[in-house]
């Protein structure tokens, strides 16, 4: 299917996007949902189907395969939904201000759909205009449905009576199910958080995700990255399992909002030049694979590859960086996260949150250690979960009661059964046991703000959507988690969403004042901040595997300015002088990676 626009929505959060196609797909513009609280989509579930007047049969706790059941019901609805807004956007005429008329306005002026469209407009017969717009109808492009699971949120579950469950029961296990058994078509799984072995086994199970004999995929599997190597090992994997890998979304390690994925030193650019120089072998390497197991497993092969598009996401602000990214990698689709977050329009985001994104410059905007998992969460200063989280610190009662429970994942400390390191549970058995340790009151400081930092970003990312809706219960609390990236510093003004894509295009300016480096420019500084700090975390524990990680570290990010060096010149959109500014600064970022000192073996 032909896309309308070249960017896409990505996954922000867990409620911020619950229900984003519902405000955009029929536009031609795709979003992704979390799949992470099926919680959140019973409850929006229900709220929809009193909006639009439709039958609601609750699917509680207590019955079987409720997550599966649930995630399917809100799958299916929101598919329903997005179908009827694009069939009544269908019946409207293009008058000024329809629907209709926006979708096309809309849309890039290198778009065959707006072409034709603006050709309709300079058709000056009635009869002929008419056929015109009877064609431009029929070519109108819905904007896909996507789905995003974390592989490591795929926590073990167990009966009332405490009897674990079977592994297909496990949280990411049940969502593909969910996902899986819903008629969403036009749509697609976006795997993130790296290779689990078990849950990509498990993809095998469901024959939408296998291609007919035409070579037709019922649903579409996209697996987000950070580097070339991940994506050819995942791959791979998936290929001889027969299930091909339909859209590489390449993420920036650092500059990007929620959990950041650091590579070890190896920067977008180059990144994404590995993939432009490799993709063809890539498709014709897994594509050999494909068909091996497709072979083995009784199934049409193919005769040639299935379709692949590689995309990225990560801190592009500007339509001349999205230009770029596009046309110098031939890249197929642009992700525009974080500024979204200032579109009400698109976003759940409550006006207290909304205030502060507003007011955030890049003092307020860090990349935090507060999430349960255990992975770099860049977060937003004195958010309201953050500040309910030091008020009880504060009171001598930190951690959270864990309502939700979804990252109960990792830790076994104290505990038979994995518990979250933002609980209450957790953080007292750990203060507990610092308590009986003897060390110094700085150091002892240090590790009690290291253990009462976790904060419950599981109930703090789904309650903007209760706020704004008037779904809130007593039992949620209003404290709210947000997790914009480090672009949201040049971006402050709230925004429509006719303004938002018209910025992406170029058609208008949404930054703010403040400087605004290249993006490649601003992921070299967060990379280089993240060495001082790793450098600087480890100096008491400092060993020769350590010290070696460090310096490869500084080699590839070298190596990574020297790449940009180059390739200044072929940013044909932008002016001498900021090319001379870019170039000025990649020096100067060469002076400070060398300047950093590694700790030394005793």
């Amino acid at each position: 299917m032909l896309e309308a626009n070249s960017f896409h929505i990505p996954v922000m959060g867990v409620g911020f996007t619950i229900d984003t196609p519902v405000k955009v797909s029929h536009f031609g513009i795709s979003s992704v949902i979390s799949l992470v609280d099926d919680g959140l989509a019973e409850r929006m579930r229900e709220f929809y189907c009193k909006k639009y007047k439709l039958s609601y049969s609750e699917i509680d706790t207590n019955q079987q395969d409720y997550r599966a059941k649930r995630l399917t019901a809100y799958l299916n609805l929101i598919n329903l939904i997005v179908s009827n807004n694009f069939k009544n956007l269908k019946r409207e005429s293009f008058d000024a201000g329809s629907n209709l008329t926006k979708y096309f306005e809309m849309l890039p002026d290198s778009s065959q759909l707006k072409k034709a469209y603006l050709k309709m407009l300079e058709e000056k017969d009635e009869k002929a205009k008419a056929s015109l717009q009877k064609e431009l109808k029929e070519n109108l492009v819905l904007g896909s449905i996507d789905v995003n699971i974390m592989t490591k949120i795929d926590k073990d579950n167990y009966t009332k009576k405490g009897e674990k469950l079977a592994i297909e029961f496990n949280d990411a296990h049940a969502a593909v199910r969910g996902y899986a058994s819903s008629n969403l078509s036009h749509s697609g799984l976006v795997l993130s958080a790296g290779l689990s072995p078990r849950l990509y086994s498990y993809l095998s199970n469901f024959e939408d995700f296998f291609p007919d004999e035409k070579g037709k995929l019922g649903k579409k599997i996209i697996l987000k990255v950070s580097d070339y190597r991940s994506a050819l090992v995942q791959g791979k994997f998936l290929a001889k399992k027969g299930i091909w890998i339909s859209e590489y979304r390449v993420e920036s390690g650092l500059n990007c909002g929620g959990h950041a994925f650091a590579t070890n030193g190896f920067l977008m650019g180059p990144i994404l030049e590995e993939f432009k120089q490799n993709k063809s072998e890539l498709i014709r390497e897994v594509h050999g694979i494909l068909n091996e197991a497709l072979s083995l497993s009784g199934r049409p092969t193919l005769s040639k590859p299935l379709d692949l598009k590689i995309t990225a996401q990560g801190g592009v602000g500007t339509s001349k960086e999205h230009n770029f990214l596009l046309n110098y990698y031939n890249l197929d689709k642009i992700g525009w996260g974080t500024p979204f977050l200032l579109v009400p329009e698109v976003v759940n985001v409550d006006d207290n949150t909304l205030e502060k994104l507003l007011n955030a410059g890049k003092e307020n905007l860090y990349l935090s250690n507060t999430s349960p998992m255990g992975i770099p969460f860049n977060a937003l200063r004195d958010s309201s979960k953050d500040l309910e989280r030091d008020s009880k610190i504060e009171k001598g009662k930190p951690g959270s009661s864990c309502p939700s429970q979804f990252l109960k994942l990792f830790n076994k400390e104290f505990t038979d059964r994995p518990i979250c390191t933002a609980s209450r549970q957790y953080q007292k058995l750990k203060i507990k046991e610092l308590d009986k340790k003897d060390i110094s009151e700085k150091q002892r400081s240090r590790e009690y703000e290291k253990i009462t930092e976790k904060s419950c970003i599981c109930t703090g990312l789904v309650t903007t959507p209760y706020i704004n809706l008037g779904l809130l219960k007593a039992a949620d609390g209003d404290s709210v988690s947000v997790c914009p990236g480090p672009n949201l510093a040049y971006f402050s003004q709230k925004s429509t969403l006719s303004e938002m894509v018209n910025h992406i295009y170029g058609k208008i300016n949404l930054l703010n004042d403040t400087y605004r480096p290249n993006l490649f420019v601003k992921e070299l500084g967060i990379y280089i901040d993240y060495l001082k700090n790793e450098i600087e975390d480890s100096v008491e524990t400092i060993n020769e595997r350590k010290l070696k990680h460090f310096e490869e570290f500084k080699t590839n990010l070298l190596s990574g300015i020297e790449y940009y060096d180059a390739l200044v010149k072929e940013m044909q959109e932008e002016s001498e002088i900021y090319k001379n500014k870019m170039k000025e600064e990649l020096q100067k970022s060469v002076f400070h990676i060398q300047s950093i000192n590694l700790p030394v073996l005793q």
